[in-house]
């Protein structure tokens, strides 16, 4: 993944050739947890894996930090509930 502001001009050439998927960033949600006894902000975002056009599952990843680290307390994998 790259991000348009930190690309450089040679690797916008390569990605404007083709081959890459590009979505619009979106800064993450914030979910406030409690976990003993404590209540930490921690960031959130929902992803949709598709195959072949179609969507396979919905789930969200909880996190703190730049990156999703599975490491941090109270974050990891989260359900995703469908209302329709």
């Amino acid at each position: 993944a790259y991000r348009g502001a930190r690309i450089t001009t040679s690797r916008w050439l390569d990605v404007t050739n083709g081959g890459y998927v590009a979505q619009e960033f979106i800064d993450p949600g914030l979910r406030a947890i409690r976990q003993e006894g404590e209540t930490a902000m921690m960031k959130f975002d929902i992803r949709i894996y598709t195959f072949a056009g179609e969507p396979l599952i919905n789930t969200a990843r909880v996190y703190q930090g730049q990156t999703t680290n599975f490491r941090t307390s109270g974050g990891g994998f989260a359900p995703v509930i469908t209302l329709i």
